[in-house]
């Protein structure tokens, strides 16, 4: 049997059924043959950044994040954007992160799908690029206007995007060793 590798899903909205989750469950699905996806959807639970508690006291469910984040043999990150930036929560769970090397030269994939995204795709990149993940210009994907793309089932109803998913995944796979 051929091993596959562990990618971890960070949602990035906090809304239940988002595009981002459908395009995360997409993925996960375009994907099955060489990744066991996992997908995290917890950024609510994740208390609000306290550095004094980052280093030497950190909270259990910033343990767990940290801990699935290192085991991973990638991360994809897959938000919306939030008056444009990254939402709070997901910029919440990266700063948790910032004090350890979880990040440090881990293969990323960077998705934003949101009505515009251009500045929160911008965001993303700058916070990744300074936590030190490892992230191509192939391995970004922004996709505009999202919600005229893609079905309540969660599949891609655009030609152009769904080009650009699969030259995405391709590179993804690519980048973490597939």
């Amino acid at each position: 049997m051929e091993h596959r590798k562990n990618i971890l899903v960070i949602i990035g909205s906090a809304s239940a059924g988002s595009g981002s989750e459908k395009l995360a469950h997409y993925f996960a699905v375009q994907t099955a043959d060489v990744f066991t996806v996992s997908l995290y959807t917890e950024l609510k639970t994740l208390p609000h950044f306290d550095p004094e508690l980052s280093v030497k006291n950190p909270p259990e469910a910033v343990i767990i994040l940290r801990n699935k984040i290192e085991q991973a043999a990638g991360v994809l990150i897959c938000t919306p954007e939030y008056v444009f930036s990254i939402p709070s929560g997901l910029k919440n769970a990266i700063e948790w992160c910032v004090a350890t090397t979880v990040f440090s030269e881990k293969p990323a994939g960077l998705i934003t799908a949101s009505a515009s995204g251009i500045k929160g795709h911008e965001a993303l990149r700058l916070i990744m690029q300074t936590v030190g993940a490892s992230f191509t210009e192939a391995t970004t994907l922004l996709i505009r206007g999202v919600k005229g793309k893609i079905d309540a089932q969660g599949q891609i109803t655009d030609a152009s995007t769904a080009q650009a998913f699969m030259q995405f995944t391709d590179a993804f796979k690519a980048l973490t060793g597939v």
